[in-house]
């Protein structure tokens, strides 16, 4: 059977699943294809799949011709439904929604699109993100939804052995934009460095090319105003196999992996860094509940509250016995809850249920 996943971009979040699901259902005979409108950077990481870039009708058409795909999974992009029907594609198609940043925008994305999607569509999947499973109930109350987590593979990303820093080491992963909230993580790095410890390094991963001038331009003042200069290392479009090495660092330093996004889908740096045993100190965006347990699989502070996430970062570092409890914690949760035969069973159980 051949299938097809369509996204925007290589990049994310939805990239590194379409990688990891990929791999998974091929070994049960499932042989999925990728498809992205556009590519921004000079790579994209390898999907070990066909992975096709482009927007054009033309090619988009021999792509479905082709490639004989009993089922296309398209992540947020409504438009593509009739699109893909008008370019002739007769299989069934379903929409997965990963996460739209603001609640207000996610309701009003699903609002529009009802009359697209009950006509086109065959069902919703979502990663049992609670505010996206609230707003499919009360607008598609009678439309199929599956919902459940997604997949990552431990073994293939995982935790290695790595010089160990004598200073802890803080990470933020996300675009320069509002909903990320890189805000309040540099207000969070600049009291740990002038309170705490000046030694502290913080890293920030990101992709400037989704970044908006505004915010870039407002990110820059903000680390000369807080004088971060000294202490803050930007990374820019990282190789994911290379984020593995990151991670390790930044848990053996005492460091942790901070999350400060107002609301998330089924953020995937967090299962990463958890797999490398790399603690994860996030706001409750919503999305973090599947993976994030307070003091159990990582920690969860107030969005807004500086002082509070200050001192839970603190008892994160300082408190090594409740540290490596949960280190441990997180890692066999991400095992158990996140597997890729999981993924798998659930999958091969959403396309039966579809008639396929």
């Amino acid at each position: 059977m051949n299938i097809l996943f369509v996204f925007y971009v290589p990049s994310g979040g939805v990239e590194t699943l379409n990688r990891q699901r990929c791999k998974a259902l091929k070994k049960h005979n499932i042989n999925a294809h990728c498809l992205y409108y556009e590519n921004r950077k000079k790579t994209i990481n390898d999907h070990g799949t066909q992975t096709f870039v482009t927007n054009e009708d033309r090619e988009i058409k021999k792509i479905l011709d082709g490639g004989n795909y009993s089922l296309i999974v398209i992540v947020s992009d409504f438009q593509a439904l009739p699109r893909f029907k008008s370019l002739g594609y007769k299989g069934k198609m379903i929409i997965e929604i990963q996460g739209y940043g603001p609640k207000s925008t996610a309701r009003a994305a699903l609002t529009n699109a009802v009359p697209l999607v009950t006509k086109y569509a065959s069902g919703f999947l979502n990663p049992k993100t609670p505010h996206i499973m609230q707003l499919l109930d009360e607008l598609y109350p009678s439309f199929p939804v599956f919902s459940f987590n997604n997949c990552f593979d431990t073994n293939q990303f995982s935790y290695r052995s790595v010089p160990v820093s004598h200073t802890p080491h803080i990470a933020w992963i996300g675009r320069i934009e509002d909903n990320k909230n890189w805000r309040e993580f540099l207000k969070i790095g600049s009291e740990l460095v002038h309170n705490y410890n000046s030694g502290i390094q913080l890293h920030m991963f990101e992709d400037p090319t989704i970044s908006e001038p505004k915010e870039r331009a407002e990110f820059k003042n903000l680390i000369k105003e807080l004088n971060l200069e000294a202490n803050l290392l930007l990374h820019a479009n990282v190789p994911n196999n290379e984020m593995a090495n990151y991670f390790s660092m930044i848990g053996e330093s005492g460091g942790f992996l901070c999350s400060t996004s107002k609301v998330e889908g089924a953020p995937y740096s967090l299962l990463e860094a958890m797999s490398c045993k790399c603690p994860v100190l996030t706001t409750d965006s919503d999305g973090v509940k599947s993976s994030i347990i307070h003091n159990q699989t990582g920690k969860y502070y107030t969005l807004g509250n500086v002082d509070e996430a200050v001192k839970e970062a603190k008892e994160l570092i300082m408190d090594s016995q409740l540290r490596e409890y949960i280190r441990v914690n997180a890692l066999q949760h991400v095992k158990i809850n996140f597997s890729p035969e999981l993924y798998c069973a659930n999958f091969i159980a959403m396309i039966r249920s579809l008639g396929i």
